[in-house]
């Protein structure tokens, strides 16, 4: 028995070690400079309590981080879940063949880097880019210093980039959900006169539910995580209208002199919010289950 307990501690040290240093040290590190006054030159620390988080709701760019992270978050993820679940049940429905080269195509935005299709579609967005060319083809109107220079059009742009790149990740999610599903409760639909929308609506809907749960969660964590595609192509502009909570972070850590514990401080928050949002939906999903 106590060999058997060595062995298992063993096998397990080359993990613990790692969530150790790289996780819940970070993790506890970042709670404290949550709470103090930190100097970053002099890496010197002063216990302040919670004035931290106290300044966080009273400073305007914090909120201002927050509204734009709710709107991407609540714009980009039932956009993202109602496009992937519909190519999903496209690609199901084509030939073999074709489904196997639509399920690599769409799946290929996801597995590439996004610094580089964040570079791609600031040319896109750019005054001469594509989007603006075809705008005025089809005589549409468009911002004319470019869309990433606009303020009412700059996080919509980052929005509609977003989707495109996670829509075909999550299909892949739904396919495999689908596919668990037994053929023969489709064929008793057909028996008793069910159309496909009907089987798609009373079947396969409620049999997708923990797969719908799984992305909805995943995809709302992911979205109010939004950095690198704000960081490539806008930096927080223009005059903050792309600025999103994890950007703040980043922009009080490393471009404020020391604000390394307000930095904290809003990470924290970041993670409390996380954690109720999460909570709720698992929640009220499972509920309908």
């Amino acid at each position: 028995m106590r060999k058997q307990t060595v062995y298992t501690w063993t096998l397990l040290a080359p993990w613990l070690v790692t969530f150790v240093i790289f996780w819940l040290y970070p993790l506890a590190y970042a709670l404290l400079l949550s709470l103090s006054d930190y100097e970053t030159l002099t890496n010197r620390m002063t216990f302040i309590g919670l004035d931290n988080y106290r300044q966080a709701f009273q400073d305007k760019d914090f909120w201002n981080a927050m509204t734009n992270t709710v709107i991407f978050t609540f714009g980009t993820v039932p956009i993202t879940t109602a496009l992937a679940i519909a190519l999903a049940v496209a690609v199901r429905q084509s030939t073999p063949r074709l489904a196997s080269f639509f399920r690599a195509s769409f799946f290929l935005p996801s597995v590439t880097s996004l610094v580089v299709i964040a570079l791609v579609f600031t040319n896109l967005y750019a005054r001469d880019g594509y989007v603006n060319v075809i705008c005025a083809m089809m005589g549409i109107g468009y911002p004319a210093d470019g869309w990433l220079l606009h303020p009412g059009t700059a996080l919509p742009a980052i929005m509609a980039m977003d989707v495109w790149i996670s829509a075909g990740y999550y299909m892949v999610l739904f396919l495999a959900g689908m596919e668990s599903i037994s053929a023969d409760i489709y064929e008793s639909a057909e028996l008793v006169g069910a159309s496909r929308w009907q089987q798609f609506r009373r079947l396969t809907l409620p049999m997708l539910r923990p797969t719908l749960l799984f992305v909805v969660v995943i995809n709302s964590i992911k979205s109010f995580q939004i950095f690198v595609e704000v960081y490539i192509m806008t930096k927080g502009g223009p005059l903050g209208a792309t600025s999103t909570l994890v950007y703040e972070v980043y922009h009080q850590a490393f471009e404020q002199s020391d604000s390394m514990g307000y930095a904290s401080a809003i990470a924290y928050l970041i993670f409390i919010i996380l954690m109720a949002v999460s909570l709720i939906q698992l929640r009220i999903l499972k509920g309908k289950a």
